[in-house]
């Protein structure tokens, strides 16, 4: 049987397994909720392809765990399958929004950002072994803090991929085209320190930590480079007790997206240089770069001619794709290790409330990944 004629055989015992795990709400922050959801990953994989060869569940502390699952391979090599569990959908929002499927289209909260991905590449090994494929060892990673910056289990990745020769990232498609480039990400909070005083009966001995924000605010905005890929933005402003006290405090949050890594030098040295016109204010920043960027390495490339092949053998053209977001493949790509993204669902609104996924995309994607992982064998 061909896989693609496999692949459409497989969609309702998907669609199953995808309303499964959006049925089970899994917010960044909510732990127990956390934990549920990642139990019913191990499950679902364990139910389509039998106990694994080799498990490890790691603490995520405070975050959600991270899960291992090694299956044994017809063919030396391993291949790593990446994917998260964790949402930006807070708890409840099931209650209003519940999974459907209608003309075509499912939809839910995840459903596109990720879980229709992670049941692809489940059913992608089922896949494998049903057809009797020869392919690598495979080994799935799912973690549970993706949305929120991977700070437990970005380790665990760079761990993983190290010995793997060739990292596939289940995050959504962007129309269908794989990701080989996305942004780099840095989180930073500047905190201006002023002199408090009253606006009207003594405005000489305050030093406004609001107007000194401002001038900061205007800097940093400035320091965007479009044409080299960077972008900063000032997403978050707060400071000041009154409107006739001069501010003795104010904060901003910036998010800074690059795509060349040599930038990520040049907003260092504008962080460090933040000074305040009024000597008596004072200016510190906390942050850090949360992703480097995810150029195409050498080896990424050649991974994406393998891909396009398996597609065209298949039937279509397979397109690539650069974008502003950043995955848990930033991390692959900076140690220069093979790594392509967007193998999940086709659809569009990740984040947002007309998130959905295209069902007649699903056999395709997963055609797409038993394919590959088939012919790096």
């Amino acid at each position: 049987m061909a896989i693609e004629d496999w692949s459409r055989q497989a969609l309702p015992a998907m669609l199953d397994d995808i309303r499964t795990l959006v049925e089970l709400e899994t917010p960044s922050h909510d732990r127990p909720a956390l934990a549920r959801g990642l139990t019913a990953v191990r499950e679902l994989t364990a139910e389509r392809l039998g106990p694994p060869d080799g498990e490890t569940r790691h603490d995520g502390g405070r975050y959600g765990d991270v899960l291992e699952l090694r299956y044994a391979g017809t063919a030396p090599d391993e291949v790593l399958l990446l994917g998260h569990y964790d949402t930006v959908w807070p708890a409840g929002t099931l209650a209003g929004w519940p999974f459907a499927i209608e003309d075509g289209t499912m939809t839910g909260p995840g459903v596109f950002d990720m879980k229709a991905g992670l049941v692809q590449a489940i059913w992608a090994v089922r896949g494998l072994r049903a057809l009797g494929l020869p392919h690598p060892g495979v080994r799935f990673l799912f973690n549970g803090d993706e949305e929120i910056g991977s700070p437990a289990s970005r380790p665990r990745v760079e761990a993983a991929c190290a010995d793997a020769v060739a990292t596939l990232v289940f995050e959504p498609s962007l129309r269908g085209a794989l990701k080989t480039s996305r942004k780099g990400v840095g989180v930073f909070d500047v905190t201006v320190t002023g002199v408090e005083a009253h606006a009207g009966l003594d405005p000489a001995a305050g030093a406004s930590a609001v107007h000194a924000l401002a001038e900061l605010v205007t800097r940093l905005a400035a320091a965007g480079a479009p044409e080299r890929g960077t972008t900063v933005n000032v997403g978050l402003i707060s400071g000041g007790t009154g409107r006739n006290v001069a501010a003795g405090l104010a904060t901003c949050g910036v998010d800074v997206r690059v795509g060349d890594p040599a930038e990520m030098a040049r907003i260092d040295e504008l962080f460090a240089g933040l000074r305040a016109a009024d000597p008596r204010v004072t200016v510190s920043v906390a942050g850090e770069w949360n992703r480097p960027p995810m150029t195409p390495n050498p080896p990424s490339r050649r991974l994406f001619k393998e891909a396009r092949a398996v597609a065209a053998a298949q039937g279509w053209e397979l397109a690539e794709a650069a974008v502003g977001g950043a995955s848990d493949g930033n991390f692959v790509s900076a140690l220069g290790r093979a790594v392509l993204d967007g193998f999940g669902a086709v659809g569009d609104g990740a984040h947002a409330r007309h998130e959905h996924v295209l069902v007649g995309h699903v056999p395709e994607r997963t055609a797409l990944t038993i394919g590959l992982i088939s012919a790096l064998a």
